[in-house]
């Protein structure tokens, strides 16, 4: 199964970090994710302007459910100004800081995918206290620092059903390929847990797939 080639350029064409291959294998990824755990739904750590939300939009709506796309919008640490993926152009002209809010509600509407994705402007801890449905697939793309990354492991993959699926962007096991704190606390802490398996490898995109004997929440911290 393939995204509409229209969805796909759009994607591409949105500011973003996610290489073609990556996207197109978290696309097929989630649609194994919603076949494998129907009627659940998925959820996105981290949108930044959208580009890996349409992808993943796409996916829900092929498989009627629904994107949670959670982030707020006011960048990761290395998207700051000073930092080396700072963009000049999304800094908001009042408050002098980042806000990518405008720009990912604009892919939004241009993807046409409103009917599948319920933006969320929130802190992902914050918002995860108050989710308590289980999951088919989840996305952690948010702060790569090692703070944030364990905060989004322990806070949302025990909602993972059995089944389900975890992918895990930017996972470098050396730090000079890109940092190491997706790799040690959410990839690595995943398998070492015994609950996941991995499914694939593209790029620095790894999935994972939730065991079927284990329930959710016996996940450990």
């Amino acid at each position: 199964m393939k995204i509409q080639k229209k969805l796909r350029d759009l994607a591409l064409a949105t500011k973003g970090f996610m290489p073609p291959e990556e996207g197109d294998a978290l696309f097929v990824a989630a649609c194994e994710a919603c076949r494998a755990a129907p009627g659940l739904k998925l959820v996105e750590i981290g949108s930044y302007c959208g580009r890996s939300t349409i992808w993943l939009g796409a996916a829900a709506r092929i498989n009627n459910t629904v994107l949670f796309s959670v982030d707020h919008h006011f960048g990761s640490e290395e998207n700051q100004i000073g930092w080396q993926w700072h963009d000049d152009s999304l800094v908001d002209a009042q408050t002098q800081k980042l806000n990518t809010l405008p720009e990912f509600l604009r892919t939004l509407r241009q993807s046409a995918l409103g009917d599948a994705v319920v933006p969320v402007v929130s802190d992902s801890e914050l918002f995860g206290a108050q989710f308590t449905t289980d999951l088919s697939f989840l996305f952690i793309d948010g702060g790569h620092g090692e703070s944030p990354t364990k905060r989004d492991y322990e806070t949302w993959t025990p909602k993972i059903a059995p089944r389900g699926y975890l992918a895990i962007h930017d996972v470098f096991a050396d730090p000079k390929d890109g940092g190491q704190a997706p790799h040690d606390f959410i990839y690595r802490r995943a398998l070492d847990s015994g609950l996941f398996t991995q499914v694939s490898a593209t790029g620095s995109l790894r999935v994972l797939r939730r065991r079927d004997e284990v329930q959710p929440s016996r996940v450990s911290s």
